[in-house]
């Protein structure tokens, strides 16, 4: 806990939403640790369209690896104020030199963060509009409930319609009608940027959502910094 303490407090930087922390062809210098706020890593096409990849919360890291690459593939950017610490070289490799049930953790988060984005392709190329949209909202909601960061049965929810879209694959349209199916089913509840799911196992069971990729309850679990 004391070396993820000062690791996460020496270089810290705020971003505004939209913001870019890093774009597509930039040097990757530094490991983003996510503070506080959301972030959105994506990709756009010269005409662009963009694709949103990934989410990521307060606790998630971004790119462990990150030093190996001459050139950002993608790019990652602010969805609301956001501040993350940024973690050099060499602090990392200390930590990795010196800390090996940290350096588990952050094997056993690449696995779950490889598994997330299998999950999304299966999204994206199996799944309907209401499993797309109801899928992101569990994993968002018990992402987020990991960290500490819901209310009982409510979250933080500051993304657009458009944002969904673009996570999703979905015309506008088609996020507008499916969240409206959601509200008039009693299922979700949204109002001013937060998330309420009355009754999450139905929701799950709506959108076929299966958490077994998180990996919240199994071998994960003993590498929380609490125990």
């Amino acid at each position: 806990m004391a070396v993820l303490d000062r690791i996460a407090s020496q270089r810290t930087r705020t971003f505004s939403p939209g913001e870019d922390i890093v774009r597509e062809g930039d040097q990757p210098t530094v490991i983003n640790l996510f503070l506080d706020g959301w972030g959105r890593r994506y990709k756009d096409l010269p005409d662009g369209r963009r694709q949103v990849v990934s989410f990521f919360v307060p606790g998630d890291l971004c790119d462990l690896n990150i030093f190996i690459l001459r050139q950002m593939d993608h790019s990652i950017g602010a969805l609301t104020p956001l501040t993350i610490a940024e973690i050099p070289r060499s602090a990392f490799e200390e930590i990795i030199d010196r800390h090996p049930r940290i350096t588990q953790a952050l094997w056993w988060e690449a696995l779950v963060a490889a598994a997330t984005q299998r999950e999304w392709t299966m999204s994206l190329g199996q799944r309907n509009a209401a499993e797309r949209i109801g899928h992101l909202l569990c994993e968002l909601f018990l992402r987020l409930r990991t960290v500490g960061l819901t209310n009982g049965t409510s979250c933080p929810f500051p993304l657009t319609q458009s944002v969904l879209g673009e996570a999703t694959g979905l015309s506008l349209v088609h996020v507008n009608r499916t969240l409206q199916d959601y509200r008039a089913a009693g299922m979700i509840v949204l109002k001013q940027r937060e998330l309420t799911i009355p009754d999450l196992r139905a929701l799950m069971e709506a959108s076929m959502f299966d958490a077994n990729y998180l990996h919240l309850d199994h071998e994960g679990r003993h590498f929380d910094a609490n125990i």
